[in-house]
């Protein structure tokens, strides 16, 4: 009985041992998987059966999130203000955002691919940019309205803005252009371009337009390096693919501070 102890403890000891070698070879990987918070389950709940428990858990796990929706998305309102959750359950009663509802936890049931996708973007943006740290992301509904919104280091993604450039509502809300970037592709890029204009704004409104349109191309040929493919075509893009090129002095945060470079 003694020999049976002694041969657990061992092999408890071996692995314990294996745990302590392993976690440090992880580490050293640099890998942080990005999880997407899934907020816009609890607010489907609340929205589609007015589900009180949902609602609390709205305002006690996700306070933030709530109010950037409340006040800032949706302009219900405070969102301390009387009578403010009955509004924003009213808001949505109509047939068309309860379609959509629906159809957005049909559609991104699963966010496997999302997930995977934020994380080796943000790996390859710690690379080009190692001041930019992984906001917390999440997953909204709006109502048709914004599709990203970036605030105390929380990049809020709306889930309602990507349900593929047929979907019925967008067909006569929208031109075919706007329709061609309302697709699950856009997200991550859509997302850590906002993001990064959060970081490296545009220039004030009274600079000269080129300015912004030359900085707007900066932002997306970084967004590009980090998906790793190409989503924008256009000359300001291929400008700073050319520029970059050539200068292999050049970091990419300085190409983003717009004012430091011709």
């Amino acid at each position: 009985m003694r020999k049976v102890y002694a041969i657990l403890v061992i092999i408890m000891l071996i692995c314990i041992g294996c745990q302590w070698q392993l976690k440090p070879n992880s580490d050293a990987a640099g890998k942080r998987q990005v999880s997407i918070q899934r907020y816009d389950r609890i607010e489907s709940l609340y929205l589609t059966t007015g589900d009180y428990s949902a609602l609390q858990q709205m305002n006690t796990n996700y306070p933030t999130q709530t109010r950037m929706l409340i006040e800032d998305m949706l302009q219900l309102g405070p969102v301390n203000a009387p009578g403010i959750n009955t509004r924003f359950l009213h808001f949505f009663q109509d047939s068309t955002l309860q379609n959509m509802l629906y159809d957005v936890q049909q559609q991104y049931a699963d966010l496997d691919d999302l997930n995977e996708e934020f994380t080796q973007a943000f790996e390859k943006l710690a690379l080009l940019l190692p001041s930019v740290t992984v906001p917390e992301i999440y997953t909204q509904i709006g109502s048709f309205d914004q599709s990203i919104i970036v605030g105390n280091n929380m990049l809020g993604i709306s889930l309602d803005k990507y349900l593929g450039r047929d979907y019925p509502f967008y067909q006569s809300h929208y031109t075919d252009e706007q329709r061609r970037l309302m697709v699950r592709s856009m997200i991550v890029p859509d997302a850590i371009a906002f993001y990064l204009l959060s970081l490296f704004p545009l220039p004030s409104a009274r600079q000269v337009p080129a300015n912004r349109v030359r900085h707007m191309g900066r932002i997306q040929w970084v967004v590009q390096q980090a998906v790793g493919r190409n989503v924008y075509d256009n000359a300001e893009v291929a400008a700073v693919e050319q520029l970059m090129k050539g200068n292999d002095s050049t970091d990419v945060e300085q190409l983003l501070r717009w004012g430091d470079l011709p």
